[in-house]
């Protein structure tokens, strides 16, 4: 089944304990947190500090989405701080085997990010070493934007390349519930959304809409 996971990018962080109860209570099955450093992207959100307080109120799994420079640097105090899963941007790691490698020793989960123009060829020689795929739908640095059509390729084609690998695949950007069901059709298996579901009057069914639209 599907997996939901709300961008807490798009939340609001003045009530951000608020909004993920919210989401909970609508059965999002994880957390989807955008970590951006003003460098990788031209934007910049939260540190470990932010995901820690966000681990102490929620059960939900969170995914910690590094869009930044360097990421080895910084994964070991994510990974602290209550980061289920660690995502990094194959752009952003010449060494990327090893920085997989890295964030699996540490405990978590290790994904890989893909920008709209990056192949996923890109990942041939790391197959073996993912439990996730991110596929970017927008160009990454801000909530809202309309969701690029070439992921439908992309997410196909990803799929064909990982073969019958335990690989979650999630896309992430503009993603809305007319665009579910052929998300899932393509290969998705986790639908991230930020303004449709925090940007909604009543984010728990938000959620549930997402859900249903993606059966």
């Amino acid at each position: 089944m599907v997996k939901i996971a709300p961008s807490i990018l798009s939340a609001d962080f003045a009530a951000l304990g608020d909004d993920i109860e919210r989401v909970e209570g609508g059965g999002a099955d994880q957390l989807h947190v955008d970590v951006m450093d003003g460098r990788f992207v031209p934007n910049l959100t939260i540190g470990p500090v932010v995901v820690a307080a966000i681990h102490k109120r929620t059960r939900l799994p969170l995914d910690v989405h590094l869009m930044i420079v360097e990421p080895e640097r910084f994964i070991a105090e994510f990974v602290a701080a209550g980061a289920d899963m660690v995502t990094v941007h194959a752009e952003a790691c010449p060494h990327l085997s090893r920085t997989l490698a890295q964030i699996r020793e540490l405990g978590a989960k290790a994904g890989v990010a893909l920008n709209p123009s990056t192949p996923p060829d890109a990942l041939r020689y790391v197959l073996d070493d993912l439990d996730l795929v991110l596929v970017m739908s927008v160009n990454p640095g801000f909530g809202g934007q309309a969701f690029i059509p070439g992921a439908h390729r992309k997410i196909r084609e990803l799929k064909a390349l990982l073969g019958d690998r335990p690989v979650e695949v999630s896309v992430d950007g503009g993603v809305k519930a007319g665009l579910a069901k052929s998300l899932v059709q393509d290969g998705a298996t986790t639908l991230v959304a930020g303004s449709a579901i925090f940007g909604a009057a009543d984010p728990a069914a938000a959620v549930r809409a997402l859900r249903d639209a993606a059966r």
